[in-house]
């Protein structure tokens, strides 16, 4: 693999970071589940692809209740994956490969079958033990209703009462009791883990619903409440994440946040030097695909990251928002959670071409990409059939929203093998859809139009050239918004057409990579992008 252009210590700063959901990657032992051993035998393939490091989903010991995400031992891989040996064993073998491995870690909450948890049932009310978490008792003459009036992120009541009438907090699902982060035990636990991972190889973790870990000890209603959010990007997290950061420095390993926050101020707090490294971009993410909207994103993105010295991410899709093919063949190019529903048109054929200049876009910008399993196949969201979904959004919605599991199928690696060679000889997991042949990963290797070929051209250019990394990003478009025009460096321009009608292109001397290919004039077609060298 090509070396990168920054130093060694600063590759997250413009890395290419490809996210694994294990349990939809490749079935190693044929059991219908994604695992490590699948992973392990594509390592090649991600080495060809280019990908600077690997972010993992969770791979730890788990009941499943929120695909993985309610952790019950982050020492233990869980028996579906394989086991921590392997996972160190993986580690080891993408670094050899070139690649670096990011883990999850999710602070804000822990399985039910975690052994706190357990503990804390049995002992009963009142004791330490239930002190690691959120116990409250009920309002009301009998304590029947909930203790307070928040709403959990899944929808409906984040609180479940016990069989001895106290109830627990969990923002997430039922299954996800949050612990209290006020407690120096869980503080304790969390800085050990890191330890215990970073002593294994990994080169970060990823913090899951990062601003959300903390909670006003009085945990008031919402309704009225002055002051600050009980729960929401409070300041006591900042002091965390700087405990953590000694950890990571020890180790020379790095952190990505998810914080949702629209505060732009607010947000740069936890990326200045001492805090976080990166944090998604969730504006860009949810981004219609309209040319003001976007440059608006993108100068707003590197506005809010400028006055720290962080280095922007850019993400089109993650294992959590509709598939980007799909997304962008809708009249709605948007993304919202709450705007989620079953039969949602989509053209599948303007998708693609705009997920295709998209890829092009995302990887021209400063900073770190991250690029979700299927895209650089150009997946479409998955129809689930209503019997086989398995997200607990689609439930705790009263299947009113369809949830996460269209985003979540399994991959297709080989056109003529049995569950396009997934590598199940069971019924996978989640169903395949049935044209997913035609999308398989050994087809699209030999199809120098495809968008494995694509992906598999502008990341190599990517490593290539020097502006990519280096590079300051300077608008040429200022007369107008649906054509985006930008340099990187001073012989480096990406040109995007969101236009109705085909744009002119700047003076330049070669054309490096296109989405689509030019018009006949030379001239560049509506949702197509394209780098020039000048």
């Amino acid at each position: 693999m090509e070396g990168s252009q920054l130093a060694a210590d600063d590759w997250w700063r413009s890395a290419v970071i490809y996210q694994v959901y294990v349990r939809s990657f490749a079935d190693g032992d044929g059991d219908g589940t994604g695992d490590l051993t699948g992973v392990r035998s594509r390592l090649p393939y991600l080495a060809e692809l280019g990908v600077d490091a690997l972010w993992f989903t969770p791979w730890y010991l788990s009941p499943m209740a929120d695909g993985g995400y309610d952790v019950a031992d982050y020492r233990v891989i869980d028996p579906a994956f394989g086991t921590l040996a392997e996972a160190e064993k993986l580690i080891a073998e993408a670094r050899q490969a070139g690649i670096r491995t990011i883990i999850d870690v999710v602070p804000n909450h822990v399985s039910d079958q975690h052994v706190w948890f357990q503990a804390a049932l049995a002992a009963g009310p009142g004791s330490p033990e239930r002190e690691l978490f959120h116990f409250r008792p009920g309002r009301g003459e009998d304590g029947e209703l909930p203790p307070n009036d928040w709403e959990s992120e899944f929808g409906g009541v984040p609180w479940t009462r016990t069989e001895d009438g106290e109830w627990y907090l969990h923002l997430f699902a039922t299954e996800q009791p949050d612990l209290n982060w006020a407690h120096p035990a869980v503080r304790q636990e969390h800085e050990d883990v890191l330890r215990f991972w970073f002593e294994r190889g990994v080169a970060g973790v990823r913090i899951d619903s990062a601003a959300l870990v903390a909670k006003d000890p009085a945990l008031p209603d919402l309704a009225g409440h002055p002051g600050p959010h009980p729960y929401v990007d409070r300041d006591e997290l900042h002091d965390i994440y700087r405990s953590w950061r000694a950890i990571a420095d020890e180790f020379d390993g790095i952190f990505v946040g998810e914080v949702w926050l629209p505060d732009s101020e607010r947000f740069a707090r936890y990326l200045r030097p001492d805090e976080l490294h990166t944090a998604f971009n969730f504006s860009f993410l949810s981004c219609p695909w309209d040319g003001e909207r976007l440059r608006r994103s993108i100068d707003e993105t590197l506005a809010e990251h400028a006055p720290v010295g962080a280095p922007a991410t850019w993400v089109l899709c993650n294992h959590d928002i509709t598939r980007t093919v799909t997304r962008y063949g809708r009249e709605d190019t948007s993304f919202a959670f709450t705007a989620k529903a079953f039969g949602v048109p989509s053209d599948p054929e303007l998708g693609t071409r705009r997920a295709r200049a998209a890829a092009l876009l995302s990887l021209a910008l400063p900073g770190s990409v991250y690029v979700y399993q299927g895209e650089e196949l150009g997946l479409p969201e998955a129809d689930v059939p209503l019997d086989r979904i398995q997200d607990p959004m689609y439930f705790r919605s009263q299947g009113r929203a369809p949830g996460r599991d269209g985003c979540r199928t399994p991959l297709p690696w080989a056109a003529d093998e049995p569950y396009a060679g997934f590598g199940s000889t069971v019924e996978p997991w989640l169903p395949l859809p049935a044209d997913w042949s035609s999308r398989a990963a050994d087809l699209q290797a030999t199809d120098p139009g495809s968008m494995l070929s694509l992906y598999r051209e502008a990341l190599r250019q990517r490593r290539s050239l020097p502006e990519l990394h280096t590079g300051q990003l300077r608008w040429l478009s200022e007369e107008r918004d649906d054509v985006l025009v930008f340099a990187r460096g001073a012989t480096l321009v990406c040109v995007v057409n969101l236009a109705e009608t085909p744009a002119e292109l700047p003076a330049h001397t070669g054309v490096l990579l296109f989405s689509n290919p030019l018009d006949e004039d030379g001239r560049l077609p509506k949702d197509t992008a394209v780098w020039l060298a000048v």
